[in-house]
């Protein structure tokens, strides 16, 4: 089979999130109720005046409101090393790559992350689909009897089908996939993120897990890695969250990440609090032989209950930030933090000292260009006549300086003045990636009050990739790159 034969992995990820995406609203119907109130909102900004269209020109990736509408991201947990590495696997048939590393430890949650994602333009211009993946910290689970316990649990379980597995291999030996294995890849891949009501564990266990840590109980006791949540992107959060409140749903008292601002920055996230499911737990392991962790318990040996993981998030993209202007940011929110401690139990004072703290992160395009605290994206504008191109040109030939700052990839002061006669644009980069912080406060309102704790062990990256079985891409990079792409282009003129 030539490789003009294999479908694109840009189609493979559309089909998956749109399986996906369907699959959870089956078993969450609120999501889709998600779904329809982000649309309204969506539809609503687009609609108003010329302030609304511009948000969506800054924010929506093509400006697309049909590619707005198809953009999500999810989020799994996996247990051990060896399903982080075949995930790895996995989501590469999908043409998507695990993206920074996200240290959850430092606020109180015992997992460690990447982001598996498209890497290219033309691919997060196809489909933007995201899974944001976490990896169990076992080690942090003090009690070594319970440790010992949870790995053996989750040595035993298998959550990739025998099928699946069989058309990795087959996409790594022969480099991609035909139009029917690619269908039967989606049907089998879809197996492993499934919900399943019959736990692994017996109810003590869980107990016992769940003093540990909530999202310990919830990798360890199951099948497989639900998903836990599918985020649909919005132009205007504060209005989803405000509609959110107005149809009943038990949103989160504040939305993570930083206040609204005239131009949006990183990422904004906001959900709806985790549902109580049924569960069915084992019959209690002193009784009984230890359990088959892939085949159910028989309903005469198990006891009822319930357990909450998965919720609904809504999430707006702003601009990617470069490391100067991240650390502002961190800087800025660990005083937030500080002075408001319980967002979720003052949630008005916390808004308020978040937009009083943020007044020191400028909120002007120019600023965030000429001080280097965003990426952008360089372009020749359209109407740029023949004398100014001659202008450019002859720049270039007699400032050397400039020239060499093109070569770099590097912002110059030259460029300014090309901006000011609007011969040339300067469009911000939308963040593509996650924040631990965020996703820490995501998931701590989503697992109770008690869930955060504090862990002495540092982070491990190398750990994590040594799991994975790759480096992860740095982002800081990825942008950089991006934008240094397009000022070498500029020399092409």
């Amino acid at each position: 089979m030539s490789s003009q034969d294999f479908i694109s992995p840009d189609i493979i990820r559309a089909s998956f999130s749109q399986v996906m995406s369907a699959m959870y609203r089956d078993e969450v119907p609120l999501y889709g109720d998600l779904i329809s109130l982000v649309a309204t909102v969506n539809a609503q900004i687009i609609e108003q005046n010329q302030q609304g269209a511009g948000a969506l020109n800054q924010l929506a990736r093509s400006g697309s409101l049909e590619s707005l509408s198809e953009e999500r991201h999810g989020a799994i947990r996996l247990g051990t090393a060896e399903e982080l590495n075949t995930m790895r696997r996995l989501f590469a048939v999908m043409g998507m790559y695990p993206v920074d590393y996200y240290d959850l430890t430092v606020a109180g949650i015992p997992v460690h992350s990447t982001a598996f994602r498209p890497v290219s333009a033309q691919s997060l211009e196809a489909n933007p689909f995201r899974v944001f993946t976490s990896l169990l910290r076992l080690d942090l689970i003090e009690d070594e009897a319970l440790r010992e316990q949870a790995e053996a649990i989750l040595a035993r379980r298998k959550i990739f089908t025998d099928k699946a597995l069989e058309l990795i291999n087959t996409h790594e030996q022969r480099g991609g996939l035909s139009s029917e294995e690619a269908e039967l890849f989606v049907k089998e891949a879809l197996e492993t993120f499934r919900w399943h009501e019959q736990a692994l564990v017996d109810k003590d266990t869980y107990e016992a897990l769940r003093t540990s840590h909530a999202l310990t109980a919830d990798i360890v006791s199951f099948k497989g890695p639900h998903i836990n949540h599918l985020t649909p992107r919005t132009l205007d959060i504060d209005a989803a969250q405000t509609k959110m409140v107005e149809s009943g749903m038990a949103a989160k008292a504040i939305i993570e990440g930083p206040p609204a601002r005239k131009h949006a920055i990183l990422l904004r996230q906001t959900s709806f609090k985790a549902l109580e499911e049924a569960v069915v737990f084992q019959q209690n392991q002193a009784d009984s032989d230890t359990p088959d962790t892939n085949n159910a318990a028989d309903d005469t040996s198990s006891n009822a209950g319930s357990h909450t993981a998965r919720f609904g998030e809504i999430e707006q993209r702003g601009m990617a930030l470069t490391p100067k202007g991240r650390e502002l940011y961190d800087q800025l929110l660990a005083e937030v933090r500080k002075q408001a401690p319980k967002p979720e139990s003052d949630p008005e004072h916390y808004r308020q000292t978040l937009q009083t703290v943020f007044a020191d992160f400028p909120d002007d395009l120019e600023t965030l260009r000429r001080d280097e605290l965003a990426y952008f994206e360089y372009r020749l504008t359209s109407n740029m006549p023949q004398t100014s191109l001659e202008l450019l040109q002859t720049m270039l030939q007699q400032n050397a300086d400039f020239k060499d700052a093109l070569e770099q990839g590097k912002p110059s002061t030259e460029l300014d003045g090309l901006i000011a006669l609007d011969l040339m644009s300067a469009k911000p980069l939308t963040y593509e990636d996650f924040l631990p912080v965020s996703a820490a406060g995501i998931f701590q309102s989503n697992l109770g009050d008690e869930a955060a704790e504090t862990f002495s062990q540092a982070s491990n990256q190398e750990a994590f990739e040594q799991a994975l079985g790759s480096s992860v891409i740095n982002a800081f990079d990825w942008y950089q790159q991006i934008q240094s792409d397009s000022l070498k282009a500029l020399l092409t003129i």
